[in-house]
């Protein structure tokens, strides 16, 4: 199932500070990237599919306006 970058941390629990220092950004970083204004490289990824238990190809990393 398709989730959004938001949805998929609000589904594992976390609140933006929590998620943010666990994947090693800033917490303006994660928000910028649950609004489509900056993305995630690969290692960032990775720790995002890690800490919210979602694969890459399920996760939805443009607003839902933008698609």
């Amino acid at each position: 199932m398709k989730v959004s970058l938001k949805a998929a941390r609000i589904n594992a629990n976390l609140g933006q500070r929590e998620a943010a220092a666990a994947i090693g950004v800033a917490t303006e970083t994660l928000s910028n990237w649950e609004n489509g204004k900056s993305f995630p490289n690969v290692p960032q990824i990775s720790r995002l599919e890690e800490l919210y238990r979602v694969k890459y190809d399920d996760i939805i990393f443009l607003p839902h306006n933008s698609v």
